[in-house]
């Protein structure tokens, strides 16, 4: 590991000067973007980081105080596997590609684009939180989201530099010109131009939209294309924090509402009320199906053959690589009727994936209504309809309730704000964001976590203000 050098990696970045130079050129609008867009308020102030030190599974980090714009992002890619081969699609069982293959460049040059485009965004859309912070710890936790993220970035421009010449150039000088909800110049995913400016917001996100991430990671973790593969993989050992962030951030709301509860009203005691919760839940896992793709897609069809992008743990789970004859059935519209339809598997990879993500995020639903459970309340949470609220793919541009029942346009409009966040739930989840920064102590709003980190006590000074 290339620790000390200007950009810390483990891709013998020193050994080709042409691709250290142009990355060492990207470096000074790289912190210009960050020091503009990331956490305001808060750069020169030191927080208890972890810093990617090593690629091994077992002491791969380190923790201490660091200012964020020191913070030392790097490029870090899991070991080569000797003899490594393409895992699955029409070229199963070849060399894994070394170098970008002619004619699959513009769609891998996609992938990438659109993954990278992804980690600055959250930084974009985070970087007010920090002034409402409901604990030390939840500051630092937010700030360790930050600087991954932007670490991440950092993994999608190295492949845009070495493997795609000026184009790739070109493509992480506009990652770093896009801004998230600019009118004029968005992120790429409409999920990553929302606001997310209050930390009910930030759970859920980092609950629903950053557990897209890990799907995807999961995916191009089994790519062909061993670099991106071999990045992938990495990426998804500091991802895991992010995941454990949302869930016992929204599991933590969830618990402390559950208290309230059985005191009285929770909006005159300070809670956010289950209602709002749930809204909260609609909105984000509605805008985070959408980053799958269309249920029937010849580009997931187009990667899978190409042996781009694979099936959530592809080796692990699967027997059969090829998916050629197999067959999905979708629900589809017909004649303004939901209806079934058998497409060739291929075609249906993003639903496939779809799937995985959302078994994923019903076993989280369980453990937060297991806090309702625990206070003796009968309410439970739930996820909406995989049809509710969709602007991509089989379902957008016709409307859905809850349970995934069709409806007209003006049924929807008229019990929109049954399901949806208003105005008013905006307002007053952002009435309660009042920073608490001494240590050991945290909002009314929201329960302790269970344990600090790394062995911390929760009482520890995360972040030196």
């Amino acid at each position: 590991m290339e620790l000390y050098e200007r950009i810390p990696n483990n891709v013998n970045l020193s050994e080709d000067k042409r691709l250290q130079r142009a990355l060492e050129k990207w470096l000074p609008d790289y912190l210009n973007w960050w020091r503009e867009m990331g956490p305001e308020g808060f750069q020169e102030k030191e927080v208890y980081l972890r810093t990617a030190v090593s690629v091994e599974a077992d002491g791969w980090a380190h923790f201490d105080y660091v200012k964020m714009p020191d913070y030392r992002w790097g490029i870090f890619l899991k070991p080569a596997e000797p003899d490594a081969r393409i895992g699955f699609g029409d070229n199963y069982g070849q060399p894994a590609y070394q170098e970008v293959p002619g004619e699959f460049r513009n769609a891998l040059r996609r992938i990438i684009v659109t993954q990278g485009d992804t980690e600055p965004a959250s930084v974009e859309q985070q970087r007010q939180l920090g002034k409402t912070c409901p604990s030390l710890y939840d500051l630092r936790n937010l700030f360790q989201v930050n600087v991954e993220e932007g670490r991440h970035l950092w993994a999608m421009v190295y492949l845009l530099h070495k493997y795609f010449g000026r184009d790739g150039r070109e493509e992480a000088e506009e990652m770093l010109a896009r801004r998230s909800g600019n009118p004029d110049k968005p992120r790429i995913l409409e999920a990553f131009n929302q606001p997310c400016d209050d930390w009910l917001n930030f759970y859920c996100f980092t609950m629903f939209t950053d557990r897209d991430g890990k799907y995807q990671l999961a995916a191009l973790a089994e790519s062909g294309f061993e670099p991106l593969a071999r990045t992938c993989q990495f990426m998804l050992t500091e991802e895991a924090h992010h995941l454990f962030v949302g869930e016992t951030g929204v599991g933590r709301v969830v618990k402390r509402t559950a208290e309230l509860m059985q005191q009285g009203d929770v909006r005159a005691l300070g809670g956010i009320p289950l209602d709002i919760i749930q809204r909260y839940f609609n909105f984000w896992f509605s805008y985070s199906l959408d980053l799958f793709g269309g249920e029937h897609s010849s580009n997931s069809a187009d990667f899978f053959a190409a042996g781009l992008k694979g099936r959530f743990k592809e080796q692990d789970q699967y027997d059969e690589h090829l998916v050629r004859d197999d067959v999905f059935t979708l629900t589809v519209i017909e004649d303004g009727r939901l209806a079934q339809r058998e497409v060739p598997m291929r075609n249906a990879l993003n639903e496939v994936l779809r799937g995985e993500y959302v078994r994923d995020c019903e076993r989280a639903m369980k453990r937060w209504n297991k806090y309702l459970e625990d206070a003796g309340r009968s309410e439970r949470l739930y996820l909406p309809s995989t049809r509710f609220h969709r602007h991509v793919g089989e379902y957008a541009g016709h409307y859905f309730e809850v349970e995934g029942h069709m409806i007209t346009k003006s049924e929807f409009e008229h019990r929109r704000d049954e399901w949806l966040p208003t105005l008013a739930d905006r307002e007053y989840v952002r009435s309660l964001m009042h920073p608490v920064t001494e240590p050991g102590k945290i909002a009314n709003w929201i329960a302790p976590p269970s344990a600090g980190i790394k062995g911390l006590p929760f009482e520890f000074e995360y972040v030196r203000l």
